[in-house]
């Protein structure tokens, strides 16, 4: 039903962001809905404003979780191991085939005439600069995962690719990607960086683009709250704002707090092994606990801040010592070699794209399972956090405008990171220098660094990055976890913000004591798969919805 003017969720109330409403003619969709009708609030002992089934749901889960993995971690380690390895080896098919989807629907519509609706409206003015935006999306690209994988991803491809298929019983034990390239160093070389591109290039921003146009299309243009159940407004009428949509928050929620854990223990690992690099500090599992502590200490107290002078500062910090590292190392290291790879990297991602993004008929399964599955579930459990800041800076832009840029600005610059950190170590290891490869994984940044000028100074500022992206990704995903358990209330109590950020880093604490990476990576997995479902139906919703505002203005 077509309702030009001004929707119920657009009208500002305590505790609730007035979004603007939408310039020009739109499809708003007329809902009795308010946001906040299913809270429950309340001011002593503590202020809360909560969603009833959402909060209570996903809270009890997380407390639950929690506790049996703290006080049952020789139990529960072998358990995760296990979960990961069903889940990835049983479903890698439905996570290639769900990304393959998602990059499918971002180019077709972006070649389509649907790719000419304006987010906010026909009228609608972009709210940020196109140089403002574009930095915002370099923001979102730029994480722990870059820092962690950014040096061990592209070596680890490589070293397998060069030494090729490994058959023991019958059954391929190597973890190299596709056939490999036996022997040959340049082919394994292109081989190994083609692989990691397509680990952080167009599937995984894809994956984040989906959840964003969704958003940003019910919020901005049908007048919705800013929550993922609105999304599914076209498939379930007014039932989105009962149980259907409940267990989609909750599913958000879960796969968001997860992710979330997942890159804490990974920054927490690479933070301590960084500080035994530089000072001897040491490395167990007593450090990366009391790390990860005193950061999510640091975390809750910027969430109590609020975004202008916590989330927003930290991340400018993070931006500029990002940018400053890349350009050391490209400086400092074999730059002929990375400005020549960087060119020579995206023509053999273009040549292996299609046999890499194949859910079906191969044999490299370690690969597979151990790396394609694994990020792809991660990307989605990290999609409703990175989604919805996305949506948040991207009104006024066409979908064309829009899905072009997601895809290809963070794609670039991931492209051009993994080649200057993983080229380098590339470039030290065929150059005779063992170090890197004889690293553990959390170590090999460092390693390579080292043969670097100015060790101490690169490797601090790569430890300070780890840290800093510790603290920006636990309290801006708290900002967004508790919007979603408050039943779309940008500004609840700030109470609740503080309950998750807490227990983002003690779902990390107990993974790490439940199994380490292996754990960290088997709830990643595991709350990707259910929530994988949920993008899929976004899919159908985004095309409904756009053709919707077609309509409306043929």
């Amino acid at each position: 039903m077509s309702q030009p003017g001004l929707s119920e969720p657009f009208i500002a109330d305590a505790g609730i962001e007035a979004l603007p409403p939408p310039e020009g003619p739109t499809q708003i969709i007329a809902t009795d809905y308010e946001i906040g009708r299913d809270n429950i609030e309340g001011v002593k002992p503590v202020a809360f404003d909560i969603h009833n089934p959402v909060f209570m749901i996903s809270g009890v889960a997380v407390v639950v979780f929690t506790a049996a993995t703290l006080l049952f971690p020789s139990v529960l380690g072998p358990f995760f191991g296990g979960l990961r390895d069903v889940v990835t080896s049983n479903f890698d098919w439905f996570f290639l085939f769900a990304g393959n989807i998602f990059v499918l629907l971002c180019l077709g519509l972006i070649l389509s005439p649907l790719g000419s609706v304006r987010l906010g409206g026909p009228e609608a003015t972009p709210d940020f600069t196109l140089t403002g935006w574009f930095s915002m999306l370099f923001a979102a690209g730029m994480g722990i995962g870059l820092m962690f994988y950014g040096v061990s991803e592209p070596l680890g491809h490589f070293t397998a690719a060069l030494g090729g298929p490994v058959v023991e019983n019958g059954v391929r034990t190597d973890w190299s990607p596709l056939e490999g390239a036996p022997g040959d160093e340049l082919g394994a070389r292109r081989l190994a960086m083609a692989a990691t591109i397509f680990h952080w290039g167009l599937h995984p921003w894809a994956i984040y683009a989906v959840v964003a146009l969704a958003l940003a299309l019910f919020a901005y243009n049908k007048g919705l709250p800013l929550t993922l159940r609105s999304v599914f407004y076209p498939i379930l009428g007014e039932r989105v704002w009962g149980w259907p949509g409940h267990v989609v928050d909750v599913l958000a929620v879960m796969a968001t707090l997860f992710g979330l854990a997942t890159s804490l223990g990974i920054g927490a690992e690479q933070a301590t092994a960084g500080f035994h690099f530089l000072f001897g500090w040491s490395t167990a599992l007593t450090a990366k606990i009391v790390l990860i502590v005193i950061i999510t200490g640091v975390a809750t107290a910027s969430v109590v801040l609020g975004v202008e002078k916590g989330v927003k500062r930290l991340s400018e910090i993070n931006m500029v010592l990002a940018i400053l590292l890349l350009f050391f190392v490209i400086l400092t290291g074999p730059t002929w070699q990375i400005l020549k790879g960087f060119f020579g990297n995206l023509v053999a991602y273009g040549a292996n794209i299609l046999p890499l993004s194949n859910p079906f008929g191969r044999t490299d399964d370690n690969f597979r399972h151990g790396w394609t599955a694994f990020y792809w579930a991660w990307w989605i459990s990290w999609s409703p956090f990175v989604g919805m800041f996305i949506a948040r800076v991207s009104r006024g832009r066409t979908v064309r405008q829009f899905l072009t840029a997601v895809l290809i600005v963070p794609s670039l610059i991931s492209v051009l990171w993994m080649t200057a950190f993983g080229g380098t170590a590339i470039s030290e290891t065929l150059a005779g220098f063992s170090g890197v490869t004889d690293a553990a994984l959390e170590l090999q940044l460092f390693q390579m660094l080292s043969q670097l000028p100015l060790t101490a100074i690169s490797s601090f500022i790569g430890i300070v990055l780890v840290i800093v992206f510790f603290v920006t990704s636990s309290d801006s995903g708290s900002l967004v976890i508790d919007t979603i358990a408050a039943g779309g209330k940008i500004h609840a109590p700030v109470a609740q913000r503080i309950f998750w950020c807490s227990f983002e880093g003690l779902v990390a604490i107990a993974l790490l004591l439940g199994g380490g990476l292996t754990a960290l990576q088997a709830m990643a997995v595991s709350s990707g798969l259910p929530f994988t479902l949920v993008l899929l139906g976004a899919c159908w919703a985004i095309v409904k919805g756009l053709r919707a505002e077609k309509r409306e203005l043929a």
